[in-house]
């Protein structure tokens, strides 16, 4: 009889894998890049600043994972292209792409002028969409790959000034559905993970305010705010073989936020 562990192990390992995490050095990026180096993965994370960076990487590889880390801009097509080339030097081309990098900037409609628009749409839409090009050629040729982004409930919804960056969330779900139509017949999966309001540094602006945080967590089913680490087991069973079967979809880790 197969042990549990060497069934769970074949289902959910990433041994062997590589994979590429954009905004991994904090938050939901952070929590997801450390879920996939401890399920095997060698992980290279990309993000703007080298401190997060350097103190990720060495918790990871304190506790014997396989991490590196790159920083790059990813708000510039030049820097999107130099981070990816540069991360694909380390461990070799990835098996496994997060983008977990975005910038949340929201002012009210009438104040959102073309820079604020122009840079959201790179960082959070275009980067994603770049790496996506670079790696998922790849991927289908090899017969493997799977493509996650984060992205939001402002994709669905709008409330608390959506703005640009709800545009932004909306459009990447929707290129996670154009990626999963031209690589999935290839073994190549694209889905998004849709988070509630999760304790952040993108969302210093709100966790600020008492009285909304405690409205949001209202609102939930579950009776709490999100925490990045509830999405470390999603993370992990859209990366692996497990989810070979899954594809296109926004999968919401929200407590029930979304259907309350």
């Amino acid at each position: 009889m197969t042990s549990s562990r060497a069934y769970l192990g074949d289902l959910f390992s990433l041994d062997g894998r590589v994979a590429l995490v954009t905004g991994g050095s904090s938050g939901i990026g952070r929590a997801v890049a450390g879920a996939l180096a401890r399920a095997g993965a060698r992980v290279v994370i990309v993000a703007r600043r080298p401190e997060e960076l350097e103190s990720t990487v060495a918790e990871l590889t304190a506790e014997g994972c396989r991490a590196a880390w790159v920083s790059g801009d990813l708000g510039t097509r030049e820097g999107v292209r130099a981070a990816a080339e540069e991360a694909a030097g380390v461990f070799g081309e990835p098996d496994i792409l997060v983008n977990s990098a975005g910038i949340n900037l929201r002012p009210p409609m009438d104040e959102l002028d073309e820079d604020v628009w122009d840079t959201t749409m790179a960082v959070n839409l275009e980067a994603p969409f770049l790496l996506g090009r670079r790696f998922g050629p790849g991927m289908a040729e090899r017969g493997f790959g799977r493509i996650i982004h984060i992205t939001s409930q402002q994709a669905h919804r709008a409330f608390v000034q959506s703005g640009a960056y709800g545009v932004s969330k909306g459009a990447l779900e929707s290129l996670a559905r154009s990626q999963a139509e031209a690589w999935s017949p290839y073994g190549v999966t694209c889905n998004t993970l849709v988070p509630g309001f999760v304790m952040t540094p993108l969302n210093a602006r709100l966790s600020s305010d008492a009285e909304k945080v405690a409205a949001l967590a209202a609102r939930t089913m579950t009776g709490r705010n999100g925490l990045a680490e509830d999405f470390a087991g999603a993370a992990v069973f859209l990366a692996g073989r497990a989810s070979a079967y899954v594809t296109g979809q926004s999968i919401f880790v929200d407590g029930g936020f979304s259907v309350h």
